[in-house]
């Protein structure tokens, strides 16, 4: 069995990710109108019938704009939260079928096995990932403002990871957003910033590693040179090993082995 996963795009206009193993296909998060959701499926090969379900990691538009739309015209299941759901209801999204998880206990979508876990963020219950196919693992880590021990162990042994780089604070805190924003991003409930999210690398149990990716870039307050800088660093490897995920395009299939 093979797991592969793509990105139809990453940051804050936007978010969705597709993982797949043997005959499973989740998009998680889908931030997207349901026109412009299927042209980026469409460009990595995907119709929407050919998906198992949706996973959405917490209430924000750019995560969650798209889904309720998306999943109850193509039927698909959403897995979420008790708290994200309850936040999207007072927003007036009404989702199709839904399956309430907890951010502590794996569940599976067909062939994919998924492990959640709780991450600090100006969320009502935000929850990030970890999938596996039983021999490979992909991490998923966006919209966190700080890392945790546990965070740390969940990342710990991957074969893929899929990390937001945000922002750069001294490009952040040298902007033009008001200063309630800038402490709003740059807090421990906020977004990562390049440095934060190499660290978190560092600490890690990186040896696996076959594929890291910079996501959630800000368009204003960072570039994909900075971010690649850093977490080369952590790496210890060439800064175009680093790939980087774009608002546009994402990123094309990456396989695992």
């Amino acid at each position: 069995m093979v797991m592969r996963f793509a990105s139809l795009g990453s940051g804050s206009e936007g978010n969705g990710l597709v993982v797949e193993a043997g005959s499973s296909r989740v998009l998680l998060d889908c931030g997207f109108s349901i026109s412009e959701t299927v042209r980026r499926l469409v460009r990595l090969g995907l119709e929407p019938s050919s998906l198992d379900a949706v996973l959405v990691t917490h209430e924000h538009d750019d995560h969650v704009g798209g889904v309720a739309r998306f999943s109850r015209k193509f039927g698909l299941p959403v897995y979420l939260t008790h708290g994200t759901h309850a936040a999207a209801a007072r927003e007036h999204r009404v989702f199709g079928e839904i399956v309430i998880i907890d951010s502590h206990t794996p569940f599976s979508v067909g062939d994919l096995e998924v492990l959640p876990y709780p991450v600090p963020h100006d969320a009502r219950e935000p929850t990030q990932f970890v999938f596996s196919d039983g021999a490979s693992r992909l991490g998923v880590l966006t919209d966190a403002g700080s890392s945790t021990s546990h965070i740390e162990t969940m990342l710990s042994g991957l074969q893929a990871l899929v990390i937001e780089c945000n922002h750069d604070l001294d490009m952040l805190m040298g902007s033009t957003y008001p200063e309630r924003l800038k402490q709003r991003i740059s807090g421990r409930h906020g977004h990562l910033d390049n440095s934060q999210a190499a660290q978190i690398v560092a600490n890690i149990d990186r040896q696996s590693l076959q594929h890291v990716i910079a996501a959630h870039l800000s368009q204003k307050n960072n570039r994909p040179d900075l971010a690649r800088a850093a977490l080369a660093t952590a790496l210890n490897c060439a800064p175009d090993w680093v790939a980087v995920a774009s608002q546009t395009d994402g990123f094309d299939w990456r396989m695992l082995s």
